[in-house]
């Protein structure tokens, strides 16, 4: 229950912002456009968030002879977690990294890097591998394709409505009282990715502490994810990512780490608090 409750309060209150951008601009015609636009990308989330993230990233379905190791490891997790097989994916970036997507266990896809399977030892690609599956079967994966999708939409209506201040759209007040001035569109222009932006945060540190536990459950061996964190947080520095903002909460580490300002909005808690958890070291309570 915990997680419908996270995914309705996402939807919710990013749907809002939508609908709050669409006001802003338009008026009442705008909120309408708005709602039709909200209720598409709902939909578009539901059922099609999935193969948007993997076309952003250029992944590509590999069979079991693509790839039989990973095959193997990737059944032999399922099996001791009750999961029904995923499809999987390589993504061509040498950065080391993963992520899992699909609307339900029995439409998820688990996809690694090149990088992660090049820079990984077998514990440490099974831990990772057991974090995402972990995701799977706590039934996070439909969170963060809707939240990337949701974010994606707030993020292109505050693109429009900087470019309509700079236009000029926001230099008068329409009919019903909608309108903003040019600063008040620049400012929520700035404001409302912000907010999607905390809204992907509150929900995914925890899912991420979650993860962690539930992962390290199925290898029976926690120091396998643990040693993939570090691993992961030292090259992650080395080769950035090209990822986008939108997406970085789906991944086992932000791939944005290490980006100036984008650490303050970081969608993961800090490594050091993950690795100190799976070694026992740290009492850290969960957020949300």
């Amino acid at each position: 229950m915990g997680n419908q409750i996270k995914t309705t309060i996402l939807l919710a209150v990013m749907t809002a912002l939508i609908l709050w951008i669409g006001q802003l601009l338009g008026g009442r015609q705008g909120l309408m456009i708005a709602f039709v636009l909200a209720a598409g990308m709902n939909f578009f989330s539901y059922w099609f968030s999935d193969k948007l993230v993997l076309r952003m990233y250029r992944a590509r379905e590999v069979t079991p002879q693509d790839a039989p190791e990973l095959h193997e490891m990737i059944n032999s997790l399922t099996q001791r977690a009750g999961l029904p097989m995923p499809r999987i994916y390589l993504i061509p970036q040498e950065t080391p990294n993963a992520f899992a997507t699909g609307r339900n266990p029995e439409h998820a896809v688990v996809a690694v890097t090149e990088g992660l399977l090049k820079l990984m030892d077998r514990k440490e690609l099974m831990g990772v591998l057991a974090h995402e599956l972990a995701h799977v079967k706590n039934r996070d994966i439909l969170i963060g394709s809707i939240a990337a999708t949701m974010s994606g939409a707030i993020m292109m209506l505050a693109t429009m409505a900087r470019w309509s201040a700079f236009l000029g759209g926001g230099s008068r007040e329409d009919d019903e009282g909608g309108g903003l001035g040019i600063i008040g569109l620049v400012a929520m222009s700035i404001l409302a990715p912000i907010a999607a932006t905390l809204i992907q945060m509150a929900i995914s540190r925890s899912r991420e502490y979650l993860a962690d536990s539930t992962g390290a459950g199925f290898t029976g061996n926690p120091e396998g994810l643990a040693s993939a964190l570090e691993k992961l947080g030292t090259y992650s520095g080395r080769l950035p990512m090209n990822a986008s903002p939108s997406t970085a909460h789906m991944f086992t580490v932000n791939p944005l780490s290490g980006h100036g300002l984008m650490n303050l909005f970081s969608t993961h808690p800090s490594l050091e608090e993950r690795i100190a958890r799976l070694r026992g070291g740290s009492k850290i309570q969960q957020h949300f």
